[in-house]
């Protein structure tokens, strides 16, 4: 990965190649826009833009900037503590991405990333750029219309086990952050939402990790009426236990 730093701003490069584009400009919405390259948006803590891109990185991707959450996020919206830039939530997340995407997991291409430090270096702002998945829903859209076969909640079971293969804790392992894509060779998994996540040793954490991720679909089951039974569960969990180390 590269660094580059102009002025306050410090931006980190997942392929060299990246270098020789204008890179200073893709984190701002109003850039896009005027070339009319955004195909979309997505709302959450702040809105995620879907960028078409696919003539410069190979990809189309999304721009997503960092919001706070909770009773911090309606008092300092988007500004966080600056420590160092290898701690910095854009960065530490685009790295974290390089590695599992170089892993062969199925993980967001990883782009780029900005840190943008305040003028007496105490805080920061953050955005970062990673691929778009294409002709993709998470499982809770899917879920609240069929069910799934046992072999699509063994692929899901699979995924998690090579995460924690290479002990990575996902700290927000739900069912909103599992993307179901359709390819033209059938049905494909990918994991998103890699903020805040990392390397993490020893097993004794991960049972919680998979016992978090059973509680956000029971929690589905009532909040958005989604098809999850035990059986799904079990199929889940016979992917992770049999996956091929």
């Amino acid at each position: 990965m590269i660094e580059r730093q102009d002025q306050n701003c410090f931006f980190l490069l997942a392929n060299d190649s990246y270098a020789e584009l204008d890179y200073r400009q893709f984190f701002n919405p109003d850039y896009w826009l005027k070339k009319e390259r955004v195909s979309g948006t997505a709302k959450g803590r702040g809105t995620t833009y879907f960028l078409q891109t696919e003539d410069l990185f190979g990809v189309n991707v999304s721009l997503r900037h960092y919001y706070r959450g909770g009773l911090w996020g309606k008092i300092i919206r988007d500004r966080y503590r600056f420590t160092a830039l290898s701690k910095t939530r854009s960065f530490a997340e685009l790295r974290l991405l390089q590695k599992l995407y170089l892993a062969g997991l199925p993980v967001p291409k990883p782009i780029m990333a900005v840190v943008e430090k305040g003028k007496l270096g105490i805080c920061y702002r953050a955005d970062i750029l990673m691929e778009k998945i294409e002709n993709a829903q998470d499982l809770t859209a899917l879920l609240q219309h069929q069910t799934l076969p046992s072999e699509i909640w063994q692929q899901i079971g699979g995924l998690i086990r090579q995460l924690h293969d290479l002990q990575i804790c996902h700290t927000d392992l739900n069912a909103h952050n599992i993307l179901l894509q359709q390819t033209e060779t059938g049905q494909k998994c990918w994991l998103l939402d890699f903020d805040k996540c990392g390397e993490k040793s020893g097993d004794f954490w991960k049972q919680g990790n998979l016992e978090r991720l059973q509680r956000s679909f029971h929690k589905e089951i009532e909040r958005m009426k989604i098809q999850f039974s035990t059986q799904n569960w079990q199929d889940l969990l016979s992917g992770y236990h049999n996956r091929q180390i």
